[in-house]
């Protein structure tokens, strides 16, 4: 199977070689029968760290939550510009939009963070989103006090907020919502873990297109 793997990202024969030959070390630490375990080899390859497949939690069949979604078109909200960044532009039709610098009136008068305040200026758009956060803490506290009053319900929420403040108790919450998700333990997470996860899912989407 690793050896007919395609990675969207990779445009070239040496990327391709080198996304390929990642694939089949990591598929042997870690196996390559789902979607989820494809999700963790991803991540692993983006942190050059297998210990990361362990911290790494699936909630609510996200997978395929994210499928859906993208198939729906679905729009991706990020916390910030980085994830942003890193999120594939194509194999998708889902447009992508950052929470920092959406709601920085809300931010200054409420004397929140801008990561916040964006969520709290967008959520008439994240229903029926997938929602990406790979560094804010308060982001993903904003998005669950959402959730769990009823005022926003996403199809898919990645949450690798990183840090020592708040990031392994917003991940916890997260975990005791109904709503898919993928998520980090403990304090760890980051950009590269999230951009990896979503990452992966455009990739099965766009290869079941083919």
């Amino acid at each position: 199977m690793m050896e007919e793997y395609t990675d969207i990202g990779a445009i070239t024969p040496e990327a391709l070689e080198i996304s390929r030959k990642s694939r089949r070390i990591i598929s042997e630490m870690i196996g390559d029968g789902t979607l989820e375990d494809r999700i963790k080899q991803r991540c692993v390859i983006a942190t050059g760290d297998p210990s990361v497949a362990d911290i790494l939690r699936f909630h609510g069949r996200p997978g395929e939550a994210g499928l859906l979604a993208l198939e729906k078109g679905a729009p991706i909200f990020v916390d910030i510009k980085m994830v942003q960044a890193g999120v594939l532009k194509k194999g998708h039709i889902s447009p992508i939009e950052a929470f920092i610098g959406q709601g920085d009136a809300i931010a200054v008068a409420q004397g929140i963070t801008r990561t916040s305040a964006g969520v709290m200026a967008l959520q008439e758009k994240l229903s029926g989103s997938i929602i990406v956060i790979g560094n804010a803490p308060s982001a993903l506290l904003t998005l669950c006090d959402l959730i769990e009053s009823g005022k926003v319900l996403p199809r898919l929420v990645i949450g690798a907020a990183v840090g020592f403040v708040n990031a392994a108790e917003s991940k916890e919450r997260l975990r005791e919502i109904d709503v898919p998700s993928i998520s980090t333990a403990g304090t760890r997470g980051g950009t590269p873990i999230a951009v990896a996860a979503i990452n992966e899912i455009i990739n099965a989407h766009a290869r079941a297109m083919h």
